[in-house]
């Protein structure tokens, strides 16, 4: 194992400086380097990262498969170990990933819930805008919905970021990438109405200034208190399905494909990397015009 550690260090290094991925996927990938390293296949015979056969990962896909873990646990494992002999082949450590034509479980596609315009107004008029906290609330609904941001962005939007002359917001999302997203109309009355005339009221805490949302003490949102305001929030509107801040993200998304809107551009505003991810909301759109014709086309209803 000790020949290991020097290679999984610098694999750390890589991930968190070139990379600039998060400590918690970091620590995830380190770990699954670690379950190899320690696994029988590997450690009976002490072999090096630089010895590593498709045979020994054959073996290792075994154990894993065995001791009962879900697809999806198998299937980031793998992920992570790819990762790790991708680095080792860039640093010409080795030349060739012992992971090349070691398949995966298919993972099947999940579709994510998404909420109807309805729901969305019925959510939004559900917010009790009688005190200072449901016109913050307001405006994060809002934002959620007009620029599908994830929920790390929204926390983390700044003052600094926001462009009301010229109707944009400038997001940092994952890996610290950058980019520009439209802020409608209706979301920056409420934006705007928060900052100029709630915000100010309350305290904000040193270090807090740039910060758009703030709780009562001056400090910026988190993440569980986001989540805990949409669940409050879709209970008072009586809406059974799960939703949570990521549910207004998918709906951005959604809603924009069945309205026409480029996918390009979509991909654009969601930040991201690949344009296959976007892609699947227009399965869903496909999902949404076929229940369409069949709930609606006179052939598939009956006359009762």
């Amino acid at each position: 194992m000790k020949v290991w550690e020097s290679y999984i260090k610098s694999f750390r290094m890589y991930l968190k400086l070139e990379r600039g991925l998060s400590n918690h996927t970091i620590e995830a990938y380190i770990r699954d380097v670690h379950k190899l390293a320690e696994s029988e296949a590997i450690s009976s015979e002490g072999i090096a990262p630089t010895n590593v056969e498709h045979k020994h990962i054959e073996s290792f896909v075994h154990f894993i498969f065995s001791c009962g873990l879900d697809q999806k646990s198998q299937a980031r494992i793998l992920s992570g170990l790819r990762a790790f002999f991708k680095f080792l082949i860039l640093e010409d450590v080795i030349e060739t990933n012992p992971l090349d034509n070691i398949e995966g479980p298919k993972l099947a596609k999940k579709i994510p819930s998404v909420l109807t315009v309805e729901e969305i107004m019925s959510i939004i008029a559900a917010i009790d805008m009688s005190d200072d906290l449901g016109h913050r609330n307001r405006a994060i609904v809002e934002t959620l919905y007009a620029c599908g941001l994830r929920v790390s962005e929204l926390i983390n939007l700044k003052l600094s970021a926001y462009f009301p002359e010229a109707g944009i917001i400038r997001v940092i999302g994952k890996n610290n990438k950058e980019r520009l997203v439209p802020i409608g109309g209706d979301a920056m009355k409420h934006v705007n109405l928060y900052i100029s005339e709630i915000r100010k009221k309350g305290p904000i805490s040193e270090g807090s200034e740039d910060f758009v949302f703030l709780n009562r003490r001056g400090n910026p949102l988190t993440r569980v208190m986001i989540f805990t305001i949409i669940k409050n929030l879709k209970t008072k509107a009586g809406i059974e399905k799960a939703v949570s801040p990521h549910t207004f993200r998918h709906s951005f998304a959604t809603h924009l494909i069945e309205g026409g809107a480029n996918l390009r551009a979509i991909q654009d505003m969601l930040g991201h990397e690949s344009i296959t991810t976007t892609e699947m909301y227009t399965h869903m759109d496909t999902k949404f015009l076929r229940d369409t014709i069949m709930n609606f086309h006179p052939r598939n209803t009956t006359n009762t």
